[in-house]
């Protein structure tokens, strides 16, 4: 497997319900010299349609599941649903951050946002996370090294 395949998978993986640091990843394969670009464009793809995963997996998703398997009150998703009302597809954007975005990216399959609005957002959102740490890199490699 190539270090761009890799970096792919890793941001996919990073970017479901499974636990992973693709940011770890990125960063080393900076480090290791590998293109920035072709990095950011495996890390932003990788990363989005994971986030698209967990999306499609939100509109799977039925009210008596959340209750019976997550032990989630309806309250409290109902609560959710006053958010997401108020900012819509844009709270895609959110989605590249730690353990609370993989929950935005499957509340907003679960009320059925529009994907294609739910996707612009998230790939902005995502490829502006790794294209800020490529950004930053040079800096911290400058101090470290």
């Amino acid at each position: 497997m190539t270090a761009y395949a890799t970096m792919f998978l890793s941001a996919f993986l990073a970017a479901t319900i499974i636990p992973f640091s693709s940011d770890a990843v990125f960063v080393g394969m900076l480090a290791l010299g590998y293109n920035t670009w072709f990095m950011l464009i495996a890390a932003s793809l990788g990363n989005t349609l994971g986030g698209y995963t967990s999306f499609f997996l939100g509109k799977l998703g039925k009210w008596d599941w959340l209750e019976k398997y997550a032990k989630v009150k309806r309250e409290k998703v109902e609560s959710w649903s006053a958010q997401i009302s108020k900012y819509g597809s844009a709270l895609a954007l959110l989605t590249w951050l730690p353990f609370i975005g993989d929950v935005i990216a499957v509340a907003l399959g679960f009320f059925r946002l529009k994907f294609w609005q739910v996707a612009i957002f998230m790939l902005i959102g995502k490829t502006l996370r790794y294209l800020t740490i490529a950004v930053i890199w040079p800096w911290v490699e400058a101090l470290v090294g």
